[in-house]
């Protein structure tokens, strides 16, 4: 899946995020990074504190994990150190971030794409129905405008 850490980078969901780091350690910290250095270069210290800043206390990378990605990034082509020591992405990432961060985030969409996304969102709902009647039960009366609009669609 191609926008599985969204979350990490993003100060939403904070509750969740002790369990989506410990599950996406490594590549949260380098989606972290990348989406940091995404508004403005930034040295090492200044992404250890912003990170801890958005996980309100919780985490706090030591510069031991930080140093060593910001090094196996500038040797992967995704950061560039400026004079000024601070780390500033390169086209190359700036591509990355285009498509990792999933639909909508910079690359065009086929009609495969949409039609895999909303086969997706189908599934949620079928998953709110069994898990959640009363709350899917909001969404009754748009889910049968779509299906028309779908079902014509179909029919050519």
């Amino acid at each position: 899946m191609r926008y599985v850490d969204i979350y990490i980078v993003f100060p939403i969901a904070l509750p969740m995020w002790p369990f989506r780091w410990t599950m996406h350690r490594k590549r949260g910290l380098r989606m972290a990074i990348v989406s940091l250095l995404s508004s403005s270069p930034k040295n090492g210290a200044e992404l250890m504190a912003e990170i801890e800043r958005m996980t309100q206390g919780w985490w706090r990378p030591s510069p031991g994990s930080i140093y060593p990605l910001l090094q196996q990034l500038a040797e992967d082509g995704m950061v560039r150190k400026r004079e000024d020591g601070r780390y500033e992405l390169t086209e190359k990432a700036h591509d990355e971030v285009d498509w990792t961060f999933g639909p909508g985030f910079g690359r065009t969409r086929t009609p495969d794409d949409m039609v895999a996304e909303l086969s997706g969102f189908v599934s949620y709902l079928e998953d709110l129905k069994r898990s959640d009647p009363a709350r899917a039960d909001q969404f009754r009366q748009k889910a049968k405008e779509l299906a028309d609009r779908l079902g014509k669609l179909a029919e050519g």
